[in-house]
């Protein structure tokens, strides 16, 4: 009502605007395209229909949901309109995916996504050195402070799972602290190891990210160049004097009769 009313409004209009303008972009690609299942199998495709499609559901849900409430329900009826609001509010949540179209035309952004295809190996072990420390420190941490008497904050070994994490991501948020002298030496050993464990596959995922980039950047180069020799060949004159093709003829050429007798030229003339 009143001021945010207008200001909705107003945040409504220039999406609607936005959303009309992209789809309108999608049409025309997905028209021009050969072969369109490759087309809308395409992931920067994909995100540009997770983000436009949004804006058409919660358009249609919001009118059908206008018109329900002004009709008098029950229970059941509150309960469809609140499963509808929440429905609502995750696909409202998918206007983020309006960034990700970025990656359309530009060249960083692409970069990020190819290391992440190129290294799902190294994501992996990753992932598998993260889960096994945590395994072997929580469970480690949780005696040091519950034997010996020190502050509950580890109450139970899933609980221990997230200052494992936090611990040796060095993150440390500071909400679950070991308070005994073990306790504190365990949580060392999962600093150090933590710091270790990351170190040896990020270092293959950075080279990873430095070729590719250097690999998309001389595709862009040579893009540009293929370009630039297609538009000097289009401007190019044609080949010779530029008569070729247009019907224009010659006599013979007059050098070709120099050496021919004159008594031949003149029986030539009089046939």
């Amino acid at each position: 009502q009143g001021e945010c009313s207008r200001k909705c409004y107003d945040i409504f209009v220039l999406e609607t605007v936005c959303v009309a303008w992209f789809s309108f972009e999608f049409l025309l690609r997905s028209i021009q395209a050969e072969n369109k299942c490759a087309f809308l199998k395409t992931p920067l495709n994909i995100i540009d229909i997770l983000a436009i499609l949004p804006f058409y559901i919660s358009l249609t849900v919001d009118m059908v949901s206008t018109k329900n409430s002004s009709k008098p329900s029950g229970g059941a009826g509150n309960k469809y309109l609140e499963r509808v609001g929440l429905v609502l509010r995750f696909l409202r949540a998918l206007r983020i995916l309006y960034v990700m179209r970025l990656a359309r035309h530009s060249l960083g952004l692409q970069t990020l996504g190819l290391p992440v295809r190129r290294c799902t190996r190294e994501f992996g072990l990753l992932l598998l050195f993260l889960c096994v420390a945590m395994a072997l420190f929580s469970p480690l941490v949780y005696l040091a402070e519950s034997e010996l008497g020190a502050k509950q904050e580890f109450t139970s070994v899933p609980t221990s799972y997230w200052w494992a994490v936090i611990s040796m991501t060095t993150v440390g948020y500071g909400d679950m602290v070991p308070r005994s002298i073990p306790g504190q030496v365990v949580a060392l050993s999962s600093i150090l190891s933590g710091i270790l464990l990351m170190a040896f596959p990020v270092t293959s995922i950075f080279h990873t990210f430095s070729r590719s980039y250097s690999e998309l950047k001389e595709q862009q180069q040579r893009a540009a160049s293929r370009q630039v020799r297609q538009g000097e060949e289009s401007t190019k004159p044609p080949d010779g004097d530029g008569t070729r093709g247009l019907g224009v003829t010659f006599p013979p050429d007059a050098a070709g009769q120099e050496g021919q007798p004159a008594a031949d030229r003149e029986a030539e003339r009089s046939c």
